[in-house]
């Protein structure tokens, strides 16, 4: 009996289906703090002739004011995605008068809680709404957190290719329905098989001491010198429990097995009271410390490696799209930045994800139960620790599996998803990509984890002069690289338009901040 993935790998290798894959799109948002000469984080406000991070579309801050943010638009082809990222690289690279992009996923150089300035979006309500929240997680969890930079990778399979899927296999249900169902069961897939992503792509074994505010863990860290620490079989601290950490959120049960339980569980947080966030207090004087005292101030708040969503309206929540829209994309939340890369990832790294994501999409996907939950958690917690180890086991839904063995099989069997992703694009960077992946499962010193260790070692170097070093030849090289004269007046153009669009919200922004959080917190 064929398997659905049989089935589906079969349906679209007919002829008449063989460009459908030639319609995903793409996006990708890069983290990256701004540093001094001597790698400690920025001070400095965001540069003005970047223009206003409330209102430009692809430049933003995260967390923090020194935590840029690139957001490129939307493409079919991974190589567009990538020129607009290097555009907006080289674009800034040009206008952080001597500062630089740092090139890892954990931090540069940090000095105390106080020396990590929150990012500031203006005047206007949704402004201080935005600084407010940050204002929240940093009681809630401690800044030096927040000031973990990543990788986005948003994926999205064109309309007509859910259609052919939904025609064959009769499905009863709209084709918005089937879609929301099927992008949260690539959800569930991805759950199962991230820890490939880990091993393949972690890249943040290393950390520097002044990261944590009070001693290091010494029990799961070891010292490299004198500041620098690190796992030695770790492919992402960033990932571990030594980064995004999050107790308050680990009693919660957000479940990917339906949409509607998806949304309902989200709000659901959103307006259940915590008791150390009470604590914290909502209000101090007339400041506000936090947006609620709830579980969650907002859905962003909640920490997964990958989320479903839809373009929100204006003045709509993020929950209420989804839930009268359904699922429009994924968001891919648990790339670390590759320091070895100017871009923090390749192209055929962006074209692994691709595949990756395609045999989500096609493999089964029944519901994850309790016992799978707890398993698919466990695979991902010891690969970020230990994936590198030798011999390491996870378990799939037999029982123990070599990490390297699973990984195999997994490449394996998407050898046929890259034929046709190259077919569709006319391209071989897909077979290539799984090469590539192939190669670091068969030796795991070809990973972006272990070459960063070696560096480290054969250098000499701390975590913050080797990571500065590196920084700043990226920043280089961006400086070096081309942008023609139209482009380079386009961003100009954007930075001033999103000067005037801050002004014009502030300028027609009448409502009193309290009415606006409760009109908020209130709407559907």
């Amino acid at each position: 009996m064929t398997s659905q993935y049989e089935r589906r790998l079969q349906l679209l290798q007919q002829s008449s289906n063989q460009n459908l894959l030639s319609g995903i799109r793409h996006g990708i948002e890069r983290e990256g703090l701004r540093v001094s000469a001597d790698a400690r984080l920025s001070q400095l406000p965001h540069p003005e002739v970047l223009g206003k991070t409330l209102t430009h579309p692809y430049i933003t801050t995260d967390y923090s004011e020194a935590l840029l943010e690139f957001i490129t638009p939307v493409y079919c082809k991974v190589e567009d995605v990538m020129t607009f990222l290097e555009e907006l690289h080289s674009y800034t690279c040009r206008n952080l008068d001597g500062e630089a992009l740092w090139a890892g996923s954990m931090p540069a150089f940090l000095e105390g809680e106080q020396g990590i300035p929150i990012a500031r979006y203006g005047d206007s309500n949704p402004g201080k709404m935005k600084y407010i929240y940050r204002e929240g997680l940093a009681h809630r969890y401690g800044k030096a957190m927040q000031t973990i930079a990543g990788i986005h990778y948003n994926f999205s399979l064109p309309e007509s290719l859910w259609q052919v899927l939904s025609d064959a296999e009769s499905s009863d249900h709209s084709l918005e329905d089937f879609q929301s169902e099927s992008y949260l069961a690539i959800i569930r897939n991805f759950r199962r098989y991230s820890w490939l992503l880990m091993y393949l792509f972690g890249a943040s074994p290393a950390v520097s001491k002044s990261f944590f505010t009070q001693e290091a863990p010494n029990q799961t860290l070891e010292q490299l010198d004198e500041d620098t620490l690190y796992m030695p079989w770790a492919t992402s601290l960033r990932m571990s429990d030594l980064g995004y950490t999050n107790n308050a959120q680990s009693s919660l049960s957000i479940c990917y097995n339906t949409l509607g339980e998806y949304v309902s569980s989200l709000a659901a947080a959103i307006k259940t009271p915590y008791q150390p966030y009470e604590a914290i207090g909502l209000k101090s004087d007339d400041r506000y410390l936090q947006l609620n005292t709830n579980l969650l101030q907002i859905e962003n708040e909640y920490y997964s490696n990958i989320r479903p969503k839809r373009i929100a309206k204006r003045g709509e929540k993020p929950l209420t799209a989804l839930s009268n829209d359904g699922v429009e994309y994924v968001e891919v939340r648990c790339m670390d930045i590759n320091p070895l890369e100017p871009l923090g990832l390749s192209s055929v790294d962006a074209a692994f994800l691709d595949v990756f994501l395609v045999f989500t999409a096609l493999m089964e996907s029944p519901e994850i139960d309790h016992d799978e939950c707890q398993r698919v958690t466990e695979n991902f917690a010891l690969t970020v620790s230990e994936g590198r180890r030798p011999g390491l086991k996870l378990n799939d839904d037999q029982g123990p599996v070599a990490l390297t063995d699973w990984g195999l099989r997994l490449i394996d069997k998407m050898v046929p998803v890259a034929q046709m992703l190259d077919q569709g694009n006319e391209s071989d960077l897909f077979s290539k990509s799984l090469e590539q992946q192939r190669a670091k499962l068969l030796d795991s010193e070809c990973t972006p984890s272990a070459k960063i260790l070696q560096a480290l070692k054969s250098s000499g170097d701390s975590y913050i002069d080797w990571m500065l070093k590196q920084s700043q030849a990226h920043s280089r090289y961006f400086s070096q690289q081309e942008i023609q004269p139209e482009r380079l007046d386009y961003f100009g153009r954007i930075a001033a338009q999103s000067r005037e669009d801050q002004e014009r919200l502030k300028a027609t922004d009448t409502t009193d901040f309290d009415e606006f959080l409760k009109r908020y917190f209130e709407s559907e």
